[in-house]
């Protein structure tokens, strides 16, 4: 959950304060998102994160470290060039949008100084982080031509323009009392209209200035009375005061799923969730994010790859689809030659076109038109139609075998989309890329440094049955294959792509064991968001791998099929329990 303006004015405060006068040691980029900054202040160096990632956008002062590509982004080339050994100037707000501008003093050549700019712009789908000198775009992390937004681009060389204006009132520009008064001379729904005419404001501040007034969420302007808009005066009073003065109180509510329900500068008193106060609002961010583990560097570079391939065999499906169906119609051409041999006798050499009785149709006297070559005589007429038939029958059955192995490759690209999606961490990133170049479906990569494999996903249940989860297909054939006995159960979701999982008991396990690994399949699979998800279930000794099969796929019978819908906090609370 990102910020609002208003709280995102005292991270920046925060920043200013702590970063001004700082002197810029280091820059990385470690994903297309976003920028590391190694900034040298009196006594230490702090490392100030920038991400405009649609889904979670930031910046924060962070101790947390993340891997860097070993070859530097172009961007991150280009800021090395212009920003290396620069000085923080100012890092300032742009009203309370969000909208920040890290003002950068850099020594250029003769000694001048020059203010250069990083401005972070967090506006969810459209973050950005774009260098600007002197008002002119030098680049941007996401370059936006007029393909993508007819209004604003953002490329080299362009004008920079701010995000489209919005005429509203900054709520710490004005008396709480003038504010109020101009609320009353609006209609509509009191928290609705609070949002339209201020900015800065998200929906989770103005849910808790109306908690503090009293007021319900449902309320219409015309249903507050005097007292109603003195107390909500008030409550204004209380939040906006003690940012005036630059007093952060960092506050965070997570719910029972580890999902963030709310982020402010200071104490969220509606919400009921789980509560987290931090000394910093830089730490406040950092906790957040780690709540919501971050993609490694490499892992959108694969899931690009493999979303490219499944669309070029979509494509190749539906011509070869398109080729099969023509060929389908092989047995007419056999029919029409059968009917040029059984009225032979009737043809004579030269005619084009013939109408015979057809043999093959279920009405009497039906009648069907046949094109001749007039060069040829009716015999080889006829043989010309059941040369065509040969031809396009065994065109039919190569277009049905390579209409199957599209089908396979398509289901194990489809398995390793997956597999990326539930990925984590560098290690789990990468042994899926090794599966992939094995494959052949990516060139081999220089000497790396040999990596420890990551061990399979294993959860204890209370009643000493263990579960096993392989989060790759090359883990799923050690689940299956290596680490399971013949008496284990195995699970798999029904026709769609998923981890194998492995129910090792003591004895019979009971039916709470067999739904909760069932879940457990559902969950780790494609069917995550789905209902009443088909699991089949089999002993192992009824898993086979068929003779060249790609890693992860297998034929199974004698098999059962649960129906469960997963669960996330159940499954949250599993992982808990996990080795």
């Amino acid at each position: 959950m990102s910020l609002d303006g208003l709280s995102l004015s005292l991270l920046v405060a925060e920043l200013n304060n702590t970063l001004c006068g700082g002197r810029i040691e280091k820059i990385f980029q470690p994903d297309a998102h976003s920028l590391t900054l190694f900034i040298r202040i009196p006594g230490k160096t702090v490392r100030l994160v920038l991400s405009a990632d649609s889904k979670q956008p930031r910046m924060n002062i962070s101790l947390d470290s993340v891997e860097n590509p070993n070859v530097p982004p172009a961007f991150c080339m280009l800021l090395r060039k212009h920003l290396d050994d620069g000085r923080i100037n100012s890092i300032v707000q742009h009203s309370l949008d969000r909208t920040v501008m890290i003002h950068v003093d850099v020594r250029e050549e003769g000694g001048t100084i020059a203010v250069k700019t990083l401005i972070v712009e967090l506006m969810g789908k459209h973050s950005n982080i774009i260098f600007v000198h002197k008002d002119t775009i030098i680049d941007a992390i996401h370059r936006v031509g007029p393909a993508m937004s007819r209004y604003r681009q953002v490329l080299p060389g362009r004008q920079y323009n701010l995000p489209p204006g919005q005429d509203k009132i900054n709520i710490l520009d004005i008396a709480p009392e003038t504010f109020v008064n101009g609320l009353k001379a609006q209609t509509g729904l009191l928290q609705k209209v609070i949002i339209n005419q201020t900015i800065g404001l998200g929906p989770v501040t103005v849910k808790e200035i109306l908690w503090r007034a009293g007021i319900g969420l449902e309320k219409m302007t015309t249903d507050i009375d005097r007292s109603g808009w003195s107390q909500l005066q008030s409550a204004i009073e209380s939040i906006i005061g003690p940012i005036k003065k630059l007093v952060a109180i960092p506050h965070v509510r997570v719910n029972t799923a580890n999902k963030v329900t709310g982020f402010a500068g200071f104490t969220l008193e509606h919400l009921t969730d789980a509560t987290y106060e931090f000394t910093t609002m830089s730490q406040a961010v950092d906790f957040i994010s780690g709540l919501t583990p971050q993609a490694p560097p490499e892992k959108e570079r694969l899931q690009k790859f493999v979303a490219n391939e499944l669309k070029r065999l979509q494509r190749k499906k539906e011509v070869l689809t398109e080729e099969h169906e023509l060929a389908n119609a092989a047995d007419e051409l056999r029919h029409k030659a059968d009917i040029l041999m059984t009225y032979l006798s009737t043809l004579q050499q030269g005619q084009a076109i013939v109408n015979l009785p057809d043999i093959y149709a279920e009405q009497p006297n039906t009648i069907i038109q046949i094109e001749l070559d007039q060069r040829e005589t009716p015999s080889r007429n006829a043989q010309i139609y059941y040369n065509r038939y040969n031809k396009q029958k065994r065109a039919q059955q190569n277009l049905a075998v390579q209409l199957t192995q599209l089908n396979e490759e398509s289901n194990y690209l489809e398995s390793v989309q997956l597999m990326l999606e539930h990925t984590q961490t560098t290690q789990e990133t990468r042994e899926i890329e090794e599966e992939l170049i094995a494959g052949g479906y990516l060139a081999k990569r220089g000497k790396r440094k040999p990596e420890p494999v990551s061990a399979p996903l294993t959860i204890l249940l209370g009643d000493g049955c263990v579960i096993t989860v392989g989060k790759n297909n090359r883990q799923n054939d050690i689940v299956t294959f290596k680490m399971s006995r013949p008496d284990d159960l195995w699970f798999h979701t029904k026709d769609i792509p998923g981890s194998h999982v492995i129910l090792r008991s003591v004895g019979s396990p009971d039916n709470g064991a067999l739904q909760t690994a069932a879940m457990v399949a559902a969950y780790f699979s494609k069917a995550r968001q789905s209902s009443s998800v088909p699991v089949d279930y089999t002993l192992r000794r009824h898993v086979k791998k068929p003779n060249g099969a790609k890693p992860g796929f297998v034929i199974y019978d004698k098999q059962n099929t649960l129906f469960v819908t997963p669960e996330e906090k159940t499954v949250n609370e599993l992982l808990n329990n996990k080795k």
